[in-house]
């Protein structure tokens, strides 16, 4: 693993490229603004994970008042546990032996949820925790409207909770699902009616098991692109929203996410062409446009923006001289969660000056 620790103390532009940058100021904001947010709201929040990857940004959060984090995979929440992150939900199914071993076996370690939607996945989990003796909290995952995982709203999952009412190893701690497909509509109104309308599925289905005489204590959704609505429904106990943290093109232009960006990538330009076209060192390998492109800053008349592996191409629509090759472009980052895991560090920059260089502990950690 190569590192930048030599480029603490520089400022950002004499940073060799390409680097993955968070403007840090910008960054404690939004931890600040979503956390004020949940806190108006009285509702909790556990921040997701899966795009930060970096445990001292997760820390941030707890001390601005989060009551633990959320993970997309086992290893990542790992990852947290090993930096002293004890209150962890794996928002997925846990399944198969050697993970299932894993998921145990961390419970000595923190305190680490996870979802379920299934019988058999429910006997293996409670069969490994009574072996070692410990005692696993999970959610049942109910499919709101997103079609992915999860049980279907009311009956089906009071007939999931009876079978880990079955299972003294296991303890129904609550609920949980995801308003996904909600996230990119953009008129408001009908964004915040599609999305009480997948939540009120979830916020009913506790209410049943509770009717049912089961304990729901957590129910558990709201992403970036939702929170700001999640927060105000009842029923809501908690919500994930992680990927604010850093911010990006997809979550404040798709999503209408209302929070600065915090997450660029800096590059060098290494030819210009023709008046028309810049050429930048870093491409697809650097930086994702699977769910938005990249947005170079203070370069006017962008026609368009493509990337290969390598490279970076922004066109523009008049002819321009500046930048030239050798001098810096900072793109803002399109989509968060598919970028930062293609790095090995983040360098945190305060004032246009490099601050400190987190390793990116959770990159890799696909199982």
């Amino acid at each position: 693993m190569t590192s930048q620790l030599e480029a603490v103390g520089r400022m950002k532009m004499a940073l060799d490229t390409p680097v993955l940058l968070v403007d840090l100021a910008v960054m404690e904001g939004n931890i600040r603004q979503i956390a004020a947010i949940c806190r108006n709201a009285k509702v909790a929040w556990r921040p997701h994970t899966k795009g930060i990857k970096i445990p001292a940004i997760a820390h941030e959060a707890l001390a601005a008042g989060a009551i633990g984090v959320t993970c997309a995979k086992l290893g990542e929440a790992e990852v947290m546990a090993a930096a002293g992150i004890h209150d962890i939900l794996v928002a997925n199914q846990i399944v198969g032996a050697p993970k299932i071993a894993r998921l145990i076996g961390l419970q000595r370690h923190a305190e680490v949820k996870v979802l379920v939607d299934s019988a058999d996945n429910v006997a293996a989990l409670a069969a490994e925790a009574s072996a070692v003796g410990v005692r696993l909290g999970v959610l049942i995952e109910v499919d709101i409207g997103m079609g992915r995982a999860g049980v279907a709203p009311g009956e089906s999952a009071i007939t999931l909770a009876r079978t880990i009412k079955a299972l003294s190893a296991l303890e129904l701690v609550g609920v949980a699902g995801w308003e996904g497909h909600t996230t990119e509509i953009s008129d408001e109104k009908e964004k915040a009616a599609a999305i009480e309308g997948a939540v009120s599925k979830l916020t009913a289905t506790a209410d049943a098991l509770r009717h049912a005489g089961f304990s729901v204590s957590i129910v558990s959704c709201g992403g970036t692109g939702t929170f700001r609505f999640t927060t105000r429904l009842p029923g809501v106990t908690e919500i994930q929203a992680g990927g604010g943290i850093l911010s990006d093109v997809r979550y404040r232009t798709k999503c209408n996410a209302d929070l600065p960006y915090s997450l660029t990538v800096l590059t060098t330009v290494i030819s210009r062409p023709n008046d028309r076209r810049i050429i930048c060192d870093a491409g697809k390998k650097t930086m994702s446009t699977d769910a938005a492109i990249p947005l170079p800053l203070g370069v006017e008349f962008v026609k368009s923006v493509n990337l290969s592996a390598e490279h970076a191409r922004v066109e523009l629509d008049q002819p321009s001289h500046f930048p030239k090759v050798g001098d810096k472009l900072e793109f803002v980052v399109g989509y968060s969660d598919t970028t930062v895991h293609l790095h090995e560090e983040m360098i945190g920059v305060r004032d246009g000056r490099a601050e400190i260089v987190w390793p990116i502990l959770g990159r890799g950690k696909l199982r």
